[in-house]
C-alpha cells in the first residue's frame, strides 16, 4: 500500500511539475521595496545560448530588483570570446541549454557552452571577471555541468526532492542551512536575510576553497532520472548531504557565485491559477535581499 501511495505522489508531482513548468510568466506587477543607490557595475545577463530565463521575459523580475536599487541591466547575446568579454565586469548566466536542445529532455544533456567558450569564461574570471552562474535542475545542470567543472563545481543533472517528492525548501538560520556569513548576517554593505525559499532545482558539490551559502542535508534527495520529469522506483537517488544549493568563491582576481536554482531570484506565476513562484511567494519574501548581496559582493561595491 505505502509503494502504491508513494507511485501515486510521483505520478501527481511529474504531472503538476511538467505542467507548472511549461506555463510560467514572469509576474510583472512584482516590486519590493528597495531604496536606490548610485551603482557603478552594470549587470550583463547572457541570451546567447538558448536560455530559458531571459530578462525580457521569466528573468524580467531579476532585472526589475536591480534596476530599482540603482544597476543598469543589459542583455548579452555574444558567444563568449576574450573580444566580447573585455570590456564586461559582471555576466549572469541563467539556465542555458545547447542551442539544438528540445524537450522530451533525455540523459545525457549536452553542453551549452563550447570548450573555448568554457576555457574563455575561466580565463577572464581569474583576470577579474565576476560570474553569477545558475543551473537549475535538469536539463539546465547538464547543460551547464561542463563550465561549473572547470571551477571545480560538480553537477548533477538531476532534482532536488524530499522524501514526498516535493520541491520547496526553505533555507534559514534556526535550521542551519543558511550559512552565517557575511552575505546573510546585515553588515553595512550587505542586508541582513534569516530565510531564502528555493523551488526544486539541483544540489552539487563544491570545492574547498568555495563558501557554502545554501546548505543541503540527508534529509534532502538527489534524483537522477532519465527522462526530464519522469521518476519511478528506479530512478537514481542519493541523499543530499553536505552538497550545497548555492556557493560563493574567489578565483584568481575575480568571484563566482554558483547557484542550483532560478526561480529564488525572480518572480514567476506558474499555471492556470497563477501560483507565485519565487521572490513573489510570501515565504521568499528576503530573496531579494540575498539577490542584491550576491551582485554588491560579485562586483565588490
Amino acid at each position: 500500500m505505502y509503494n502504491k501511495m508513494k507511485l501515486f505522489k510521483t505520478l501527481l508531482f511529474c504531472f503538476y511539475s511538467c505542467y507548472l513548468f511549461s506555463q510560467q510568466v514572469p509576474d510583472s506587477l512584482y516590486v519590493p521595496n528597495i531604496v536606490k543607490e548610485k551603482r557603478n557595475v552594470i549587470i550583463y545577463v547572457d541570451e546567447a545560448h538558448n536560455n530559458f530565463h531571459t530578462i525580457n521575459n521569466r528573468f524580467y523580475p531579476f532585472a526589475n530588483v536591480l534596476r530599482k536599487s540603482g544597476y543598469k541591466v543589459e542583455s548579452f547575446t555574444e558567444k563568449f570570446s576574450k573580444k566580447s568579454l573585455a570590456n564586461i565586469k559582471l555576466l549572469v548566466i541563467s539556465n542555458a541549454l545547447h542551442e539544438n536542445a528540445r524537450g522530451p529532455f533525455v540523459i545525457p544533456t549536452p553542453s551549452a557552452f563550447s570548450k573555448e567558450e568554457i576555457n574563455t569564461i575561466k580565463d577572464w574570471v581569474k583576470k577579474g571577471g565576476a560570474l553569477f552562474l545558475i543551473a537549475d535542475h535538469m536539463p539546465f545542470a547538464g547543460a551547464s555541468e561542463e563550465l561549473g567543472k572547470t571551477f571545480g563545481f560538480h553537477f548533477y543533472d538531476s532534482f532536488l526532492l524530499d522524501e514526498d517528492m516535493r520541491g520547496i525548501f526553505d533555507f534559514n538560520k534556526e535550521n542551519k542551512m543558511l550559512a552565517n556569513h557575511d552575505l546573510t548576517k546585515g553588515t553595512v554593505r550587505f542586508k541582513k536575510v534569516n530565510s531564502i525559499r528555493t523551488f526544486t532545482g539541483q544540489a552539487f558539490q563544491i570545492p574547498n576553497k568555495a563558501i557554502s551559502i545554501l546548505k543541503t542535508t540527508e534529509k534532502q534527495t538527489v534524483f537522477l532520472p532519465d527522462t526530464m520529469w519522469r521518476f519511478n522506483k528506479n530512478t537514481k537517488r542519493f541523499p543530499a548531504k553536505e552538497l550545497s544549493q548555492g556557493a560563493i568563491m574567489n578565483v584568481g582576481r575575480g568571484r563566482i557565485a554558483v547557484f542550483g536554482e532560478a526561480a529564488m531570484f525572480t518572480a514567476q506565476l506558474a499555471g492556470r491559477n497563477r501560483f507565485k513562484v519565487g521572490m513573489n511567494a510570501s515565504e521568499a519574501s528576503e530573496n531579494h535581499k540575498l539577490l542584491l548581496n550576491l551582485i554588491s559582493w560579485l562586483g565588490n561595491e
